[in-house]
């Protein structure tokens, strides 16, 4: 089966970093996969976004346009993606910084406060891995141990790790507390 993922925020806010992870992850559990990045005319503070495209078998095209997964960082992000997700698909919204609300009921929308979670842990950079995190236990495509493997193997900030791991956790936690709260089923 083949799973397509976006990623999209503004620069500087780890949205290359994460799909580039998951992409790193899904390689080393053995997968085939695409990595394609986005920028806008700025590096920080311009838009960013890339696809990953996972599968057991040769994929025939990096192109995604309406992804399975999407996680959004930011509004305009929001705005864009939104209507692009694949029905029956999941879109993670960083709802810390998303004002906007899904009028969809055609796909599963998660409202995680991914900077919120970010700073309780003391850097508002692991929004990308709480979301990540988010992402991986409401759909598994990889299990958050093989996003922790690529973690350690691919990530050159050895003294960042820990901090990474209590994000993605952290982004775990919040989707099991929704769970349990009713606002999401499996």
């Amino acid at each position: 089966m083949q799973h397509e993922f976006v990623f999209a925020g503004f620069g500087g806010q780890g949205v290359m970093f994460a799909g580039q992870l998951l992409a790193y992850a899904a390689m080393d559990e053995g997968l085939q996969v695409t990595w394609i990045p986005s920028y806008g005319p700025e590096m920080r503070g311009g838009t960013a976004n890339c696809s990953v495209v996972i599968s057991e078998s040769l994929i025939g095209s990096p192109a995604v346009s309406h992804p399975r997964h999407a996680i959004v960082f930011n509004n305009p992000s929001f705005d864009k993606y939104e209507p692009r997700v694949g029905v029956g698909g999941l879109l993670v919204v960083n709802s810390s910084l998303v004002t906007l609300d899904s009028k969809r009921d055609d796909i599963t929308t998660l409202r995680i406060p991914a900077t919120d979670l970010a700073d309780t842990i003391g850097d508002l950079k692991l929004a990308n891995m709480v979301l990540m995190g988010a992402l991986l236990t409401a759909s598994p495509v990889l299990s958050l141990d093989a996003i922790k493997r690529a973690l350690e193997l691919h990530s050159g900030k050895r003294e960042k790790l820990p901090n990474n791991l209590k994000a993605l956790d952290a982004g775990a936690q919040a989707v099991y507390d929704l769970h349990q709260e009713g606002c999401l089923s499996w």
